[in-house]
């Protein structure tokens, strides 16, 4: 029997990337978008197959998906409307699955590192801040595409820690924090840094990949977290760590030189906490690292 065939878009990313390994572990032959001819290589080195191209490449991206069975959305454009409506348009009566990655800057409130310790569900109807709406109504078109003949799923990953087992071996917030924090000389928070982020292991992430793939009914929404931590938390962490001077406050303004509004306000000042016990119960899925202050580890 052949192995199943997954196209995965984002495949050089870290998320894409690491999900990528470990489906080709368990038997599945996985092809990815790539944007550099250099890459293709890199992946072949990996044993994955790369594809050169981009995300609105209609004729292409309708080749790889008539080729596979499941398509994996884990590219950086979870915000790209036209991006997931060519997705749906594609796979729209063939009944395959697509799992679209989004992320969990959608449960932010602008807190501006204030405490806000409310805990989102899956089933609490989100009134997103005005920078965040259009994430969600993606998200939304995506599961609705499960009444056009898509087993469409929508994960939303947390603060992701660890490391990649793709090409791209770091995340994004806590390293970019990281970096932050050693120019400035000191563990960086934000305001009182109060904000809370729920968070997970990259390696969890991935097996929430899977399990969503084999198990998840269409139309599904997975939170992913496995713990939570405060910004400020963070912060005292990275100071410790790394022989830094005693973690302090800047204000949101600095960090929206550093990261820019959307990475100052949702990636850091906001908080974004919620549950995943929906995984835990619709599809048996056991995170096993719960410590993100483990993350040097």
């Amino acid at each position: 029997m052949d192995a199943k065939k997954v196209f995965i878009t984002g495949i050089t990313g870290y998320i894409g990337g690491s999900v990528a390994m470990k489906l080709k572990e368990t038997g599945y032959h996985v092809t990815g978008l790539v944007r550099k001819p250099e890459d293709i290589d890199r992946l072949n080195a990996l044993g994955l197959e790369g594809v050169l191209g981009n995300i609105h490449d209609e004729q292409l991206l309708r080749r790889c998906i008539s080729g596979s069975d499941t398509v994996i959305h884990t590219a950086e454009s979870a915000d790209d409307s036209f991006a997931a409506g060519l997705l749906v348009d594609l796979l729209a009566g063939t009944g395959k699955t697509l799992v679209f990655t989004s992320g969990s800057a959608i449960l932010g409130g602008k807190e501006k590192g204030e405490a806000n310790d409310f805990r989102f569900t899956e089933d609490i109807p989100l009134q997103p801040q005005l920078e965040m709406a259009s994430r969600v109504l993606v998200n939304q078109f995506i599961q609705r595409a499960a009444t056009r003949g898509v087993r469409s799923i929508v994960i939303v990953p947390t603060m992701v820690y660890g490391k990649g087992t793709g090409l791209k071996k770091d995340s994004i917030q806590l390293p970019a924090l990281i970096r932050f924090s050693k120019e400035k000389g000191h563990g960086v928070y934000f305001g009182k840094g109060a904000n809370r982020w729920s968070n997970l292991h990259i390696e969890d992430l991935v097996d929430l990949y899977l399990l969503a793939m084999e198990k998840a009914k269409p139309g599904s929404i997975y939170f992913a977290e496995n713990g939570s931590a405060t910004i400020r938390e963070l912060a005292v962490k990275i100071s410790d760590v790394f022989q830094l001077g005693e973690a302090q406050s800047v204000s949101v303004e600095e960090g929206t030189k550093q990261f820019g509004a959307i990475g100052a306000h949702f990636g850091f000042a906001s908080s974004s906490y919620c549950s995943a016990d929906k995984a835990r119960k619709e599809l048996g899925w056991k995170p096993e690292f719960a410590n993100i202050m483990d993350f040097t580890n």
